[in-house]
């Protein structure tokens, strides 16, 4: 199994820390093999953030560390999912947060969206969790890796004081259908 995911929204979304979570999950405990790259603007808020991700069963399926043709991408925002459209696979699965408004998606994708930014601002009353339902929902549908391994690799990564949080979160996520 090798699977490149593309990981992408704007600055102040959590992408680079959901792609870390995912990497750290898929490495640490769950014995695979990753590798990756990220990429942000130099803005604080709104810029450009991107996450890449290889994961496989074994080393020699890691021949590059940037994704080329994603088989997973999640957006977190419109601007992205015009940019990136063609890093990702003609039959990706692709995760769409729908509190936005998007046009003109390939009809090849196998689109799954759930409005994750709402969600987060509705359910926790703060938009800074929005990455982890997101990263719930990803995980339940496409199986990367098992919900424990994310649980454990947030309580590695996280900031104390938003361990819980985003645990909570990330369990919302798993809980979309």
């Amino acid at each position: 199994m090798r699977r490149e995911i593309l990981l992408a929204g704007r600055g102040g979304q959590g992408i680079l820390l959901l792609g870390h979570v995912l990497g750290i999950a898929a490495a640490k405990y769950g014995n695979l093999y990753v590798t990756g790259t990220e990429a942000y603007d130099a803005e604080t808020r709104g810029g450009d953030s991107r996450a890449d991700l290889i994961i496989a069963d074994t080393e020699g399926e890691l021949d590059y560390m940037k994704v080329r043709k994603a088989d997973i991408a999640l957006f977190m925002h419109p601007i992205q999912a015009r940019k990136y459209s063609t890093l990702v696979a003609k039959d990706a699965l692709v995760f769409i947060d729908s509190t936005f408004t998007y046009q003109d998606l390939p009809s090849s994708w196998k689109i799954t969206s759930a409005p994750y930014t709402k969600l987060s601002e509705h359910v926790f009353s703060t938009p800074r969790i929005a990455n982890m339902i997101a990263l719930g929902h990803m995980v339940k549908v496409a199986g990367i890796v098992s919900p424990e391994s994310i649980r454990q690799a947030i309580r590695t990564v996280v900031k104390k004081e938003w361990i819980e949080k985003d645990i909570e979160a990330f369990n919302y996520g798993m809980s979309i259908s």
